[in-house]
């Protein structure tokens, strides 16, 4: 099985604004995840999750360490063609429509305008905003403005789908159409890595998971091989944040 997303060894540190000494975001962070696999990653706040995505992205430099996708090193210019991202708090032109958004998209990606229509009356459907498509995003809720970013991160037909905090801001019905979305990916053979507060949501959808806390991977691996007989997801995370020492809970 192909391996689609590779971290070696990353380390990250940043200098605080009042003092000279540097605060590490990550240390020593390796990962693999497999073709086809939905990857959940979780951790406290201020774990460096959204680091390691960003990294991923190649928005930041490791200070150490690589990191590749499908095999090529995420500085490849050609990386971004097979990655759609979604972060957790998506900001776009507030004058476009979202219909002009996945235009944007798809052009930016090199799909011709027949494929961009065709992808859009998918994903309009898809993320439930057929009835908006041609409303400016500033009248967006919240909610819809995550599900036109999932949109957007999806108009080139990815094979490796990054979300940042997916479910963040939406409703019950939301939550329940980007997990289809993510269960349809993953019927697709496509590869998901994302991150999530809600610990119920991981367990449904993931083959993986990985728990990060201050910084380092503390525990990986499929969730049937975590969990002992009657413990949950929550349960073995606060126990690896306890053995950390990590105060901060999600």
């Amino acid at each position: 099985m192909q391996k689609m997303i590779a971290l070696s060894e990353i380390s990250k540190s940043f200098k605080t604004k009042l003092a000279a000494k540097r605060v590490y975001a990550l240390r020593g962070l390796s990962l693999e995840i497999a073709e086809g696999e939905v990857f959940g990653f979780l951790g406290p706040n201020g774990a460096g999750k959204s680091t390691a995505i960003k990294i991923l992205l190649n928005l930041i430099y490791p200070d150490s360490g690589n990191a590749s996708i499908m095999g090529k090193d995420v500085s490849d210019r050609s990386v971004r063609r097979v990655v759609g991202f979604l972060p957790e708090n998506p900001c776009f032109y507030d004058y476009l429509t979202a219909e002009e958004l996945l235009h944007f998209g798809g052009s930016a990606s090199g799909l011709k305008h027949a494929a961009i229509r065709q992808r859009t009356d998918i994903l309009m459907q898809k993320v439930n905003l057929q009835e908006a498509r041609k409303r400016p995003l500033r009248t967006y809720s919240k909610g819809m403005l995550q599900r036109a970013g999932l949109a957007l991160a999806l108009a080139h037909d990815p094979e490796v789908v990054i979300l940042d905090e997916p479910m963040s801001g939406l409703d019950p019905i939301g939550r329940k159409m980007v997990g289809d979305l993510i269960l349809e990916l993953k019927a697709q053979g496509k590869t998901v890595f994302f991150s999530s507060h809600i610990l119920n949501d991981v367990e449904r959808f993931c083959d993986k998971v990985g728990i990060l806390v201050g910084g380092m991977l503390r525990v990986t691996g499929k969730l049937g091989d975590l969990l002992q007989p009657g413990q949950t997801l929550e349960d073995r995370f606060l126990l690896e944040v306890e053995k950390a020492g990590h105060k901060e809970v999600m």
